[in-house]
Order: C-alpha cells, then sequence, then structure tokens
C-alpha cells in the first residue's frame, strides 16, 4: 500500500514522540519546515509551555536568502533564545523530517551555537 508524503510523515513523526519527550531539565527542540519557510520551537513537554521559538518567516533578512541559508540563522537565532531562557541542554525532534538538508542544517547550527544535543 502506498502511502502519502503527509501520511508516512505523520507515522515516523508518532514513532519519534513516543521515544522522544522534552523535560524542564531538557527540553525538546522541535523543527517542522514547509516548502518556503522553517520554525522552530524549544518545548517542556511536562507543562506543555513553548520556552523559545525561531522561524525564518519572522527574520527580515533571511527572506532575500537561500532556505538552506534561512535554516542556518534559525538555528543560529534558536541557540541563541535558549541561552537567553537558560536553556543549555535540549532534545531534538526531527518532526517526521529525514535528518538531511535544511533540518540537519538548523540542527549543525544550533550545536555550533552552543546548544547540547
Amino acid at each position: 500500500m502506498a502511502f502519502s508524503k503527509n501520511s508516512r510523515r505523520a507515522k515516523i513523526r508518532t514513532r519519534i514522540r513516543s521515544r522522544v519527550a522534552g523535560t524542564a531539565n531538557k527540553p525538546r527542540l522541535s523543527v517542522f519546515r514547509s516548502n518556503k519557510q522553517i520554525y522552530a520551537q524549544i518545548i517542556d513537554d511536562t507543562k506543555g509551555v513553548t520556552l523559545a521559538s525561531a522561524s525564518s518567516m519572522l527574520m527580515k533578512e533571511a527572506q532575500s536568502v537561500a532556505k538552506i541559508e534561512q535554516a542556518r540563522m534559525v538555528g543560529q537565532s534558536i541557540a541563541e533564545r535558549a541561552k537567553a531562557a537558560g536553556i543549555d541542554e535540549v532534545v531534538f525532534d526531527r518532526g517526521g523530517y529525514l535528518y538531511h538538508g535544511r533540518v540537519k542544517t538548523l540542527a549543525e547550527a544550533a550545536r555550533e551555537a552552543g546548544l547540547k544535543f
């Protein structure tokens, strides 16, 4: 049986979320990418609260560069906002996407900016 891309991603995402959960000490870095934008949130799943967020949509300078570069900028931004919120360590939730391309670039940029996975 053939699955659509979205239903396949939903299955993978469910499998990932059954294993990955954010706590107050080690929140979850969740990534969502659309065709044009990329978004990242740091979430405490025990309280159900978003502690920090960043997206390419809110960054004016990200609108005029390639999508890979947008992901790099969002990764740096989310790491800076996490540091400002007192967060040093997170668990990474790739959201059902392959760890490749924009998702990988965002994760590596966040690591380079000082966030530990």
